[in-house]
């Protein structure tokens, strides 16, 4: 269901798109360079999964019907920005005693997952991303409908994007590791993810979002 002649370049585009730093790349990094890898892991396929959505929604048409109602644009920005800042003020209340031990850090790594999916929903950004990239490499050369080829090239670059996630949660997790065993971060890494997410809310509230023509 990819036209075989357009997937190199559609394969160079993902990989430079990959590379430029995002609002998903700052969080994964630092989730995995505050809490370990297991919680950027886990960050990673929380992007990973809003990223399957929105590829069955533009799939479907229903994201290019939103992209194109600048009102509904931004009500997700709003309630985008406005659910950051709640996650950056619920770190920023939380003290060292509230960060888990690196060991049992499994209900971190399942909240870390739910924030990276609604982040990546609420960001009208990413909707209208797939409403413009994708059909860009739809090919009538095909019989598959424009409908399952945009589902196709949407999947692989969840794959590819995931894939680079995990690289980038393996480098940085590592290299985060002394940080980790550090008393004095230890006890102010709430608050560097506190910061983070305020950061990515200001990010996102700050942006201006354009509809769909």
């Amino acid at each position: 269901m990819i036209d075989m002649a357009l997937l190199p370049l559609y394969l160079s585009a993902v990989v430079a798109l990959l590379l430029i730093p995002g609002p998903d790349m700052l969080l994964i990094a630092s989730s995995s360079l505050s809490y370990g890898k297991k919680v950027g892991v886990y960050a990673s396929f929380g992007n990973a999964t809003s990223g399957v959505i929105l590829t069955l929604l533009a799939a479907l048409g229903v994201s290019a019907l939103v992209a194109m109602n600048p009102m509904a644009l931004e009500v997700l920005r709003v309630l985008g920005g406005a659910y950051l800042l709640k996650m950056g003020w619920d770190c920023m209340r939380s003290g060292a005693a509230d960060t888990p031990e690196v060991s049992c850090q499994s209900n971190l790594a399942k909240q870390l997952y739910k924030r990276a999916v609604f982040s990546n929903l609420l960001n009208p950004k990413a909707l209208i991303f797939f409403v413009l990239f994708l059909p860009q490499f739809v090919s009538s050369q095909l019989t598959a409908s424009s409908g399952e080829q945009m589902l196709a090239l949407g999947l692989l670059l969840n794959v590819m994007g995931l894939s680079f996630n995990l690289l980038l949660v393996a480098l940085v997790g590592t290299l985060g590791k002394p940080l980790l065993k550090n008393e004095k971060f230890r006890a102010n890494q709430n608050k560097f993810m506190g910061v983070i997410f305020f950061v990515l809310a200001i990010w996102l509230l700050a942006s201006q979002v354009k509809g769909v023509a």
